[in-house]
């Protein structure tokens, strides 16, 4: 009985082990079909390659010597920038604008973009294109994080990550801006800075903002001035009670000024005096830089040149694009030429 039952257990396991088997080699058989359909498709796209290889190489070199043509009587671009530092929520205005202006040198409505940039229509015309983008780093966005965690409540600076403030992050919330402005004309950028500024500094609401930010730091200030007065009398008052004390003949039994038992109260009363001092010039330091910071609707921390540098990307030359452009375009014809082939072919065989 136990012998059948341990042959019975053998026959078992090798059918186990078969099956196990034969599914391995058929896993092993689909993806060697894999890699053998992939290979035929690499064989077919060379033999594509070679049997219209002249053809490329024609139509290559017809778009080489186009494009250097083409570059040869184009105008030369000229790219100037300029960074700022757009203050009192601003910046969405800064963008809008901006935007405004390239959207009028992409549809050569140069009479507009003259009018806006208070420059003259010929040098409106030389315009091609103006851009606004965040100038930022990782140190800055670091330091801003940092900024904005102080305003926040404890349970929130918990809870809030710098990942997810990355995440919210985009161009409207950096300090500093760059903008780019190509032309054919070098010296053109440097007529626009002005309009382009003053676009913001005219604005009522920002005019308004900056008013109020002037008198509340003024406001600060003097606030500021009156507690220094005050911590200055007290400091004189402790020097002269400090002098009385000193001048008192020992053994002197009479009615005397004292502000406490402790003899060190006086001394720590100075200290706080001069830690609250210490904390005031503080103050005053960070209402000047505040002051600096704001002086101005939009900073130009770097002015446009007085004349732009020549674009000389080897990307955007046409020599280079057009021949990519007609190869990719020879490519995608032929490809349709040997489709199109194909199937007449299998429709053929069909019959």
């Amino acid at each position: 009985m136990n012998n059948k039952e341990n042959t019975s257990e053998e026959i078992d396991l090798g059918q186990l082990f078969k099956l196990i088997g034969d599914a391995f080699n058929k896993l092993f058989r689909f993806i060697r079909n894999i890699f053998k359909g992939l290979f035929h498709l690499v064989i077919l796209f060379l033999q594509f390659i070679r049997l219209h290889f002249i053809k490329f190489v024609i139509v290559g070199v017809v778009g080489l010597a186009i494009g250097w043509y083409w570059d040869s009587v184009s105008k030369p671009i000229y790219r100037s920038s300029m960074i700022v530092e757009p203050n009192f929520s601003s910046t969405q205005q800064l963008y809008n604008n901006v935007e405004f202006y390239n959207e009028l040198a992409k549809e050569e409505v140069f009479k507009t973009l003259a009018a806006s940039l208070k420059i003259s229509d010929k040098e409106a015309a030389t315009i091609t294109k103006i851009e606004i983008e965040a100038f930022t780093d990782e140190n800055q966005k670091l330091r801003q994080f940092s900024d904005f965690i102080s305003t926040l409540d404890s349970v929130s600076r918990i809870s809030f990550s710098y990942q997810e403030y990355l995440e919210n992050f985009n161009n409207i919330n950096a300090r500093f801006h760059k903008i780019e402005l190509n032309a054919t004309d070098p010296e053109v950028a440097k007529k626009c800075q002005n309009a382009i500024v003053r676009s913001i500094e005219n604005n009522k609401y920002f005019k308004t903002q900056k008013t109020t930010n002037d008198l509340n730091i003024e406001l600060s200030e003097k606030t500021i001035e009156e507690q220094l007065k005050q911590v200055d009398s007290l400091k004189m008052f402790y020097q002269e009670l400090k002098i009385l004390e000193l001048k008192k003949p020992e053994g002197t039994s009479g009615t005397s000024i004292n502000l406490s038992s402790d003899s060190n109260q006086l001394d720590r009363s100075e200290i706080t005096l001069l830690d609250r001092s210490k904390t005031l010039n503080y103050e005053i330091q960070n209402l000047n830089n505040k002051k600096a910071n704001t002086e101005n609707i939009v900073n130009v921390i770097s002015d446009f040149p007085d004349k732009g540098g020549r674009v000389n990307d080897f990307l955007t030359k046409k020599k280079v694009l057009l021949p990519l452009f007609l190869i990719l375009l020879s490519f995608i014809i032929l490809s349709l030429l040997s489709l199109n082939n194909y199937l007449k072919k299998y429709n053929n065989s069909q019959h």
